[in-house]
């Protein structure tokens, strides 16, 4: 089950910081369809929001038809967004783990690591025309 965090900091609201988490854990094979999100009055309750900002949330991710409600049960993921990719990343999320280690051994924050991940993309990797996700 995901278990949602929230960055105070952000400037991203704090529904988006959940949709963002599902389809996040959807891609990486972490929620997988059937699976139940936590119930909203659990997530607002852990995490100190409103539960209308978490049904906003999970409306949104029903609404890209990735998660459908069951009154009365509660909210289940409908599809995936892990693609081909999924089976390597075992593997490739051991490599960054321990780049990961090796980062903060020589002194990088979390700030710098991203800004480091992002100017590295932008730099290496293909640009490719955003693509709306398949419903």
């Amino acid at each position: 089950m995901i278990e949602f965090v929230l960055d105070g900091r952000s400037k991203v609201n704090t529904y988006v910081q959940l949709v963002q988490q599902v389809k996040q854990a959807l891609r990486v094979g972490l929620l997988e369809p059937g699976d139940q999100l936590p119930k909203v009055r659990d997530v607002a309750q852990s995490l100190a929001i409103n539960p209308n900002t978490v049904l906003k949330a999970y409306r949104e991710l029903e609404i890209e038809g990735l998660v459908e409600g069951r009154p009365g049960v509660g909210t289940f993921v409908k599809r995936t967004l892990a693609g081909a990719s999924l089976p390597n990343q075992a593997e490739l999320r051991d490599d960054l783990v321990a780049w990961l280690h090796r980062a903060h051994a020589a002194g990088l924050t979390p700030e710098d690591v991203t800004a480091l991940v992002e100017t590295t993309m932008r730099a290496t990797l293909p640009v490719e025309s955003p693509q709306k996700e398949p419903v």
